[in-house]
């Protein structure tokens, strides 16, 4: 696979699809960004599990903190890596070595290791480098451009409320730079 670009189906399905998330190098301080990602997941629905050795019996946010992914007590859909480049091939490995594998290796931006995304893929597993669910998740659902940011993606369709005030918001939506969705390819079937 190409690990220069995703399409946005590509990244639209593992955020529709993944449930349970490990976050690899979650820090508890509020001002990173590891903690802000983790935080925004937590709030769109996702169960988010910190994992940081130095935390370890500690909570974030009230969820538990484990020292390693295989301290984690349930399957994991996917790894969220918030480590440096350097670190990722042994978070792969690690993920690797888990029963049931988790099906997805998210690598943070700035984080890519490709012979690590190779040995994943090999295994199975889809991989995404240099990305953030986070940014991904608001562009793909529109949530970004309440900022202002041009997401390239329509919907004229409110988000359902998800509790606590949050937005859980549909992935599921036309984009303008080419992409289609599950929506759009059923729009175009019913019009047929």
């Amino acid at each position: 696979m190409n690990h220069d670009t995703y399409s946005d189906q590509y990244i639209r399905g593992i955020l529709n699809t993944v449930k349970t998330i490990a976050m690899v190098g979650v820090s508890p301080r509020e001002n990173r960004p590891s903690y802000f990602a983790f935080k925004y997941l937590l709030e769109r629905g996702y169960r988010v599990i910190p994992v940081n050795p130095g935390q370890a019996g500690k909570d974030i946010l009230g969820q538990k903190v484990y020292a390693t992914l295989a301290d984690i007590p349930e399957p994991v859909d996917m790894v969220d890596i918030f480590r440096a480049s350097q670190f990722a091939a042994a978070v792969v490995d690690e993920a690797l070595a888990l029963a049931p594998r988790p099906r997805v290796i998210w690598m943070q931006l700035g984080v890519r290791d490709d012979a690590a995304a190779a040995r994943a893929e090999a295994a199975g597993v889809k991989v995404v480098m240099n990305r953030c669910p986070k940014i991904e998740y608001g562009r793909l659902s529109s949530e970004i451009s309440w900022i202002g940011v041009n997401s390239r993606t329509l919907s004229s369709r409110r988000a359902p409320l998800l509790g606590k005030g949050v937005q859980r918001m549909s992935l599921d939506r036309q984009t303008t730079g080419g992409g289609s969705t599950g929506a759009s390819e059923r729009a175009a079937r019913e019009q047929e």
